[in-house]
């Protein structure tokens, strides 16, 4: 097995260097791949010397680079906390939007949009720093809502509700106050996107998933003990409903760092955490880490078909996200009900 995760490992981050190679050269510029890999490559070696024009060189280090960058860091961060909730809730259909942090998200960026303050004070960050704050308001508005019970049922419960509710407020604030094409631009942004990513934009994120990636990779041993139910894990020293609701906590956070980049694009953490048990089995760490990279490798993928796809318009990579993987989510479900 040990020898299996590594090939794994090492196959994912050879997919993720081509995947992310083929998205630097594909789109309404095509360059060849030779060119591209010169052009990155240029600040590390310095001897290499192309013919390519420095036009081509900032459509890849200022147009296609940031985007593939956001595209790993927030599918990476999506499957990771997909991959988490469904370890601690015990439930193969958790999902990084399980307390309404997406809703939340969305009900900031609809409200900015119809007040046509979508490139404000902070510019670019705007809409991004309104979309983390509404998730986390909503979050905050969930812990109120689940009280000092500490039970991961209520803390559910309250997700869905809260979420809810912001769902109703989308609607009635695009119905009510949107003109022009508001509604429409708020639509695309909710179903999710990595057109707007910039550099300024990816650190934060980016800082998110190396903590959350460490620090589940560190709790790995107390994941796998919840496996075993909460008396064995009570008399290990665990307290399991703490360490639930704390493990959901963070998960909402991390999927709200994403959410504010990318919008709410579905699917991801619900279904490359199946994908990766799959590859590397059920094991905490392994299938977290797994999970990571294969988040990576999907949603650059998805994104560079979401820009070809239908070029020169682009479709929302959450409408493919949707469409791969529903389709693929139902196969390894029957799969898994033949081997049940």
């Amino acid at each position: 097995m040990r020898t299996r995760v590594i090939a794994v490992h090492v196959a994912l981050l050879a997919a993720l260097v081509l995947v992310g190679g083929l998205a630097l050269t594909f789109g309404s510029v095509r360059l060849p791949l030779a060119q591209v890999c010169g052009i990155v490559l240029e600040p590390v070696v310095p001897w290499i010397h192309g013919d390519w024009s420095q036009v081509r060189a900032a459509i890849v280090w200022e147009s296609r680079m940031p985007r593939v960058v956001a595209g790993a860091v927030v599918g990476a961060s999506l499957a990771l906390a997909g991959g988490i909730a469904q370890i601690v809730t015990a439930n193969p259909m958790a999902d990084p939007y399980l307390l309404g942090v997406s809703q939340g998200a969305g009900l900031a960026v609809s409200l900015l949009t119809v007040l046509g303050l979508g490139a404000g004070t902070l510019g670019m960050a705007t809409l991004p720093t309104a979309a983390f704050l509404g998730g986390l308001i909503v979050l905050l508005a969930v812990l109120v809502v689940a009280g000092r019970s500490g039970s991961v049922t209520a803390l559910v419960l309250g997700g869905l509700a809260v979420g809810q509710v912001a769902s109703a407020l989308i609607a009635l604030v695009l119905h009510l106050f949107a003109t022009g094409d508001q509604a429409e631009q708020v639509m695309f942004w909710t179903t999710g996107g990595l057109g707007s990513a910039r550099w300024e934009l990816l650190p934060v994120p980016a800082v998110v998933l190396v903590v959350a990636l460490v620090a589940a990779l560190a709790a790995g041993r107390r994941m796998n003990v919840l496996h075993s139910g909460n008396d064995t894990a009570a008399s290990l020293g665990m307290n399991p409903e703490v360490f639930r609701t704390v493990a959901l906590v963070a998960v909402s956070l991390v999927a709200g760092t994403s959410v504010a980049v990318a919008g709410g694009i579905v699917f991801v953490g619900l279904l490359v955490p199946h994908a990766a048990t799959f590859l590397v089995g059920s094991e905490a760490r392994r299938m977290l880490s797994v999970s990571a990279l294969l988040g990576a490798v999907f949603l650059v993928l998805a994104d560079l078909a979401a820009r070809v796809v239908a070029a020169p318009s682009e479709l929302p990579v959450g409408v493919l996200t949707a469409l791969v993987g529903g389709p693929l989510f139902l196969v390894m479900l029957r799969r898994q009900r033949r081997i049940g």
